[in-house]
């Protein structure tokens, strides 16, 4: 094997990374994970994931981890309400019976990131996480890496892998190549307790998902398990907004102030939201990396996930695509029929980025379309025709990749309207 005798350093311990350590370790593999968390407490875990059959799901499956994502994942939690800006209900899947099961292409079951966190934690060898590991530079030291920390601790490794996000360290060192401006910020909202802290949504959100639509916006609402919900708004800004408009994120009444003036056509039912003191803002603008993207295969070094295609999330696809790479990249690191771990590294990098520039335009487009005038009449029309209902949409109102010939048509853009300007 390859990479018998290698250290393996993976760097962040997102579900992209774990799920890679995992499939590795399952090989024989010498691998640690170094994630920026003091431990797997400290930070409040994002909302439900829609694992998909051909990806997320098949990771898992190779993971040999089916077991207990069934026991953890939340039957029901992908059901949604489709609304207008006052909260007006079009569609309604609470009311719709379940056709599909696991092993069914187009099921998507939901889990929190929380518990998919720990489902893969728990698989690992003990210590094989170093946390308190924020990563500062990764420098070449003959035919290795060094590695140097935040905290001062440093370690090498034969092989790196960049699993650290948006804001990559490890990408500098592969690629120089750097994402565009999508046109579009939104604002991330984590609600405790909503039972009792935003009781109306609560109710209209039905321990499911909420998408409404109205005045090229958008705000998407979605429960987890521990009774609290996550939301974002998004709409058109200039780039830098979440610095120049002055807004504070952390007072809740400035960021209030700026929803009603900025949704100002929205229904008020939409400020509890806002209203509660403890609720947490985390303004977050969207970037795409390039649908043609290529890069010289490094010998010993690469990326997975939002490090290596980062893209906005109105594909529901950003975790799938990561838990894939690490699927790809865990084969063809112990393949045989590979001569050297840069071959086998080259052939994972061509098929990921090939994979990137189809589910990619997707999602620009799907970016574009979900933030114009019609965007609620287009959903309507697209969810009354068969190709739609045969097709189950993927459970978070995102529309899959195959389907964007037709929804074009149906919104009456040309082919080359991909990106917003």
């Amino acid at each position: 094997m390859m990479i018998k005798n290698k250290k393996i350093a993976i760097v962040g311990g997102g579900p992209g990374g774990l799920t890679l350590a995992r499939l590795l370790q399952l090989k024989g593999a010498n691998v640690k994970v170094y994630e920026r968390d003091i431990d797997k407490d400290v930070r409040i875990q994002g909302g439900a994931l829609d694992l998909h059959t051909e990806s997320g799901l098949a990771a898992l499956t190779r993971a040999g981890l089916m077991d207990e994502f069934r026991a953890r994942y939340r039957p029901g939690a992908e059901k949604m309400r489709v609304m207008d800006n006052q909260a007006k209900i079009y569609i309604d899947q609470h009311a719709e019976k379940d056709t599909e099961t696991f092993g069914d292409k187009h099921h998507r079951p939901e889990i929190d990131r929380g518990p998919l966190r720990d489902i893969l934690l728990g698989s690992l060898d003990p210590g094989t996480v170093v946390w308190d590991s924020h990563i500062l530079s990764v420098e070449p030291v003959q035919d290795s890496w060094k590695l140097t920390f935040q905290n001062g601790n440093t370690d090498t490794a034969d092989i790196v892998i960049g699993a650290d996000g948006a804001n990559s360290k490890i990408r500098a060192v592969v690629t120089d190549i750097k994402p565009f401006w999508t046109g579009i910020t939104m604002v991330e909202g984590s609600i405790k307790d909503a039972e009792k802290t935003a009781p109306t949504i609560h109710k209209l959100l039905k321990g499911g998902k909420i998408f409404a639509f109205g005045n090229e916006k958008t705000l998407i609402v979605s429960s987890k398990g521990d009774g609290s919900f996550g939301f974002t708004t998004a709409c058109k800004t200039d780039e830098y907004w979440h610095k120049e408009s002055g807004i504070d994120f952390k007072d809740n009444k400035q960021v209030l102030a700026w929803f009603k003036a900025e949704f100002s056509e929205w229904g008020s039912v939409w400020h509890e939201l806002f209203a509660g003191e403890n609720t947490l803002f985390i303004p977050r603008p969207q970037y795409c990396m390039p649908l043609d993207q290529k890069w010289e295969t490094r010998s010993n070094i690469t990326l997975l996930g939002d490090a290596a295609h980062w893209m906005p999330p109105f594909a529901g696809e950003g975790v799938n695509m990561a838990m894939l790479d690490a699927l790809e990249l865990s084969e063809a690191l112990t393949d045989p029929a590979f001569a050297d771990i840069q071959t086998a590294i080259a052939s994972y990098e061509k098929g990921m980025l090939k994979r990137f520039s189809k589910i990619g335009q997707g999602t620009l487009f799907n970016t574009e379309w979900m933030h114009q005038p019609d965007a609620l009449d287009d959903m309507l029309t697209m969810f009354s025709t068969n190709i739609v209902k045969q097709a189950r949409f993927v459970s978070k109102m995102f529309i899959h990749v195959t389907l964007v010939p037709f929804v074009r048509k149906v919104a009456g853009l040309s082919p080359k309207q991909t990106v917003l300007t």
